[in-house]
């Protein structure tokens, strides 16, 4: 499989930084760009990702594993867009009695409410039923308005994961929207980096997994989706105009901790490893707020 390189936005040294992730440690390319290109969302505003991949090449690491810490790929979005019920299971787990929709759902979460790759949950006061959702994210990169499907993909800057952390009962809390149970600070994650995107190959069938504690919870393939990531863009952009660094957040399979029976919310101490292929692993573990 082709490695794609790895941007990713850290903090170090009590400083932020936007760069590419390697092997061995971390490469700070805000220090190069920083005052032309102040964050990464800016990079991909100005199409300059493939810019970035080509001065990191023959650089050495500025900080090593270990000497970093992780934040949301892209902390400054416009819009992060999340879609609800988009595999086939996980439609069939409502068990009421509907058709798979035929449109998707959706809701907005704020920045706020995830962190970084490594860094814990927080299992708010409020609520015991924090939850886990393993999806996989598309980062815009040319924005635009009534994108076609045939040229939606064009319109991709990179891939990631995301941990939608959830608190159940608070998405109950009204008769029609989740947007509270969707929203507590630092309830979900997103990372570990933002993987460049290529070509369709990328996305096109790639296995995602949940695993908590070890034990695999959630599985499924992004070829399974109900609404594909071209007809995302495309529907997405039919009611607002997507800009770059704009955030998708594209469906979780089969397999949270409320479906089961009986339902298994996270605790602190747990771990929850959210992976896909050619993307990486996006590791947390559970704190309750202080």
């Amino acid at each position: 499989m082709n490695t794609y390189p790895k941007f990713a936005t850290v903090t170090a040294h009590q400083k932020s930084h936007y760069g590419i992730v390697t092997d061995t440690g971390f490469i700070s390319l805000s220090n190069t760009f920083g005052k032309q290109y102040p964050t990464l969302k800016d990079v991909i505003e100005a199409g300059q990702l493939h810019v970035l991949e080509g001065a990191a090449k023959g650089q050495s690491d500025d900080f090593k594993l270990g000497e970093f810490n992780y934040q949301i790929p892209i902390n400054n979005a416009e819009k992060i867009i999340c879609i609800g019920v988009n595999y086939p299971a996980r439609n069939e787990e409502y068990k009421d009695g509907q058709e798979a929709p035929p449109f998707p759902s959706m809701f907005i979460r704020f920045a706020r409410s995830f962190t970084g790759h490594n860094t814990p949950l927080v299992r708010p006061e409020a609520s015991s039923q924090l939850d886990y959702e393993g999806e996989v994210v598309i980062v815009i990169g040319k924005g635009g308005r009534h994108i076609p499907k045939d040229q939606a993909l064009d319109h991709i800057a990179g891939i990631s994961l995301c941990n939608e952390g959830t608190l159940r009962d608070w998405v109950r809390h009204a008769k029609f929207n989740v947007t509270q149970g969707k929203n507590f600070d630092s309830s979900g994650a997103i990372g570990p980096w933002m993987v460049a995107y290529k070509d369709e190959s990328q996305i096109a069938d790639i296995r995602l997994t949940t695993k908590v504690n070890g034990e695999l919870r959630q599985e499924d393939r992004t070829s399974r989706m109900m609404f594909d990531f071209r007809y995302i863009i495309n529907y997405i952009s039919t009611f607002t105009t997507l800009a770059p660094g704009d955030i998708i957040v594209t469906g979780t399979p089969t397999g949270s901790g409320a479906r089961l029976d009986p339902p298994v919310y996270l605790k602190p101490g747990d771990t929850i490893e959210v992976e896909a292929e050619g993307i990486g692993c996006l590791r947390n573990s559970v704190v309750d707020e202080v």
